[in-house]
């Protein structure tokens, strides 16, 4: 019993200032500073961007437009029904998640990034618009 009354008197300062400060309001300043600034050639609906913060994904009337951040302008565009009011991104497996409040339905749209290159002027066997390619990186073992 006594070790609880002594216990329970060491706290009761400590109990004190917290109460004290606990109706207090903290302040704390903001610093704001402009980072970028995109001109966008419709009227936004909504965004979201990428995780790794590449794109701006904007849904506008009847289109979603992709705009990649490092060279600020539109890299692909979509078609998407009217009736599409929100948008949202899923990391996960890179999916856009479109819904509409009034035609109550939602579509899910997968995304990747495509890397192109040029097979000009390097050898090749078969005939040039074939539907598949496979490349031999022969000096590489």
């Amino acid at each position: 019993m006594i070790r609880t009354s002594i216990r329970a008197a060491a706290c009761i300062p400590l109990v004190a200032i917290c109460l004290l400060f606990a109706g207090r309001p903290s302040h704390a300043d903001i610093e704001w500073s402009e980072k970028k600034q995109i001109k966008i050639e419709v009227s936004p609906i909504d965004m979201v961007t990428s995780p790794d913060g590449k794109w701006l994904i904007v849904l506008s009337s009847g289109e979603i437009l992709v705009y990649s951040m490092p060279e600020g302008k539109v890299i692909s565009r979509m078609p998407v029904d009217k009736a599409f009011d929100k948008l949202t991104y899923s990391a996960a497996d890179e999916t856009i998640i479109l819904s509409s409040s009034a035609g109550k339905t939602v579509e899910f749209v997968q995304i990747a990034e495509v890397h192109k290159f040029s097979l000009e002027g390097l050898p090749f066997k078969g005939p040039k618009n074939a539907p598949v390619t496979v490349v031999v990186f022969s000096d590489y073992q």
